[in-house]
């Protein structure tokens, strides 16, 4: 595949085909492409949370991989098999997904912050038969290990002392056979990955990707990220979730760009990071915009950004100030991508399209979308709709495969040649998409209907509101009113003034209609393992509060 030169979004529409080599797989295909192409060829910078660098080439993750993927078929593994790999943002991450791929068995990345219950209902679930995890997380698997059946071979990775019943990847490794390839080799549309979804209202769903996965995000890397040959991209994202493989690992492989991966640990440091930025001249950037919240705080002048040259945005929606703020300190707009654990990138701003502060952009090449009303009907410019993907007579490269194990659930997520994304935004006259909320989550107040994003928006614009989320809770006069949840930054406490001015500043900022009637104040916002407000929770709290 070739990046396609173009000056305007209509030209790249125009342009734009997508191959897909027939029994593609990713691991064979583009990284042992590249290991004989470009053996010497920087892969990835990996830098620990201790701070010690080290620098990977092609030929290392390929031989890397050839070595696990023999290793791990000794002990039994086949294609097919699911295994579970807790490694955050551990080098062995990376390999063990390779070598997975290579096998035809199928990843299922977990987050680091997985409970013991949690572990034990995500391998009950997808019927794990393996697991991957660094020693500090093996003890809860281990605690779980006994409830569940299907779990035979269980990977250790790092220094401490081996669990009983359990194998090393060292060893694994370092005593594997040389590696041959199975027949019939692994690709095409046999099974390539399984995401759990973030569970923001109920439990997580079983989302599954075959091998045609990866190209869908040759737009990712080679277009939204803008990436070219010998870049150092950085996506700021743990491995357990979608947005690893969106930002560090197929795009920007393909792209024949390097990943630069900071395993950092514990909370996060926005001046770590900055100096991260600066001391190895990161040229791309992903983050969502949380962080972006916290780096404009910090004192941008005292970092060297100049090699900074494309920043990127997704996983919630961006604020416009916070986007004028960074440009104002760094020269560099922010473009937005819009996605799900579901697809590949479907919304986006690209970087020969103009910027619209607070707009997720427009339909990503190979993506047909349309917005419908309540009543299915295709909705005008400016009026609020559920995205949805057209899915016959062809599904959009990317697209999953469905949700594991519950057709049911993926026959009603696409029940009339559209695949109906749970989401709302509307359009404007040119094309642009704005994002409003989960259909879930939208507010009819007084014959009004709002999304909780324009007023978080208009409310973290204030300097005491560090996050926001908000709810509609039972009004007996207005139907719902408006009502925010609020974390303060530091320096500020919750009072009856400060509620007023919040109030008068939201006024001020958006269309008065949509200021909260109620605020309350907490110490912290109630999330999902993936940083996503559980706003599901919110409201279930709230009802039983001012339900009358």
């Amino acid at each position: 595949m070739q990046k396609i030169d173009c000056n305007s979004y209509e030209e790249l529409l125009e342009k734009f085909t997508l191959d897909v080599p027939a029994n593609f797989n990713f691991a064979y295909d583009v990284l042992d492409a590249m290991a004989l192409a470009t053996p010497t060829a920087t892969a990835m910078i990996h830098v620990d949370d201790a701070g010690r660098a080290a620098t990977y080439d092609f030929a290392w993750f390929r031989e890397q991989s050839d070595r696990l993927a023999s290793g791990l078929a000794e002990q039994g593994l086949a294609a097919g098999d699911p295994v579970m790999l807790i490694l955050y943002r551990r080098v062995e991450f990376w390999v063990s997904m390779l070598a997975l791929h290579k096998i035809g068995a199928v990843p299922v990345p977990s987050p680091s912050l997985l409970t013991g219950p949690d572990i034990e209902f995500r391998i009950n679930h997808a019927k794990i038969r393996c697991a991957i995890v660094e020693d500090s997380v093996d003890d809860r698997v281990d605690s779980v290990r006994s409830e569940c059946p299907s779990l035979n071979l269980c990977v250790q990775v790092g220094e401490a002392p081996l669990r009983d019943g359990w194998v090393s990847y060292r060893d694994v490794v370092e005593q594997a056979k040389p590696f041959t390839p199975p027949e019939p080799r692994p690709g095409g549309r046999d099974p390539l990955l399984v995401f759990f979804t973030s569970g923001t209202t109920g439990m997580p769903k079983m989302v599954s990707h075959d091998h045609t996965y990866p190209i869908g995000h040759w737009i990712t890397g080679v277009y939204w990220h803008d990436l070219r040959e010998g870049d150092l991209h950085l996506t700021l994202a743990d491995t357990g979730w979608g947005k690893a493989v969106w930002g560090k690992f197929y795009g920007q492989w393909m792209a024949k760009a390097a990943i630069f991966v900071w395993d950092f640990r514990g909370k996060f440091d926005p001046q770590g990071l900055l100096q991260i930025l600066s001391e190895y001249k990161i040229t791309s950037f992903c983050a969502p915009p949380t962080v972006y919240r916290f780096l404009i705080r910090q004192e941008l002048e005292n970092y060297d950004l100049s090699h900074l040259r494309h920043c990127t945005t997704a996983g919630e929606l961006l604020n416009a100030g916070v986007f004028l703020a960074w440009k104002e300190a760094t020269g560099l707009p922010i473009y937005e991508g819009y996605g799900q654990t579901e697809t590949c990138l479907q919304i986006a701003t690209l970087p020969f399209m103009e910027p619209k502060p607070g707009s997720i952009g427009r339909p990503a090449p190979g993506w047909e979308l349309a917005l419908f009303d309540d009543d299915g009907a295709l909705c005008d410019v400016g009026q609020e709709g559920e995205i949805c993907i057209k899915v016959a007579p062809k599904k959009p490269v990317g697209l999953f495969t469905g949700y594991l194990e519950e057709p049911g659930r993926t026959a009603a997520a696409m029940p009339d040649g559209y695949y109906h994304t749970g989401d709302k935004a509307w359009m404007d006259e040119d094309g642009y998409f704005w994002f409003l909320g989960r259909t879930d989550d939208l507010i009819k107040s007084s014959g009004y209907r709002i999304g909780p994003f324009e007023v978080e928006s208009a409310l973290i614009t204030h300097p005491a509101v560090m996050e926001a989320a908000v709810t509609g809770v039972p009004d007996p006069i207005r139907g719902q009113a408006v009502k925010a949840t609020l974390a303060l930054a530091p320096g500020y406490e919750s009072s009856d003034e400060l509620t007023k001015d919040i109030q008068k500043h939201v006024k001020s900022v958006t269309a008065p209609y949509k200021y909260p009637r109620i605020i309350e104040y907490v110490d912290e916002l109630p999330k999902t393992i993936s940083g996503k407000i559980k706003r599901a929770e919110i409201r279930a709290r709230d009802m039983k509060k001012y339900r009358k």
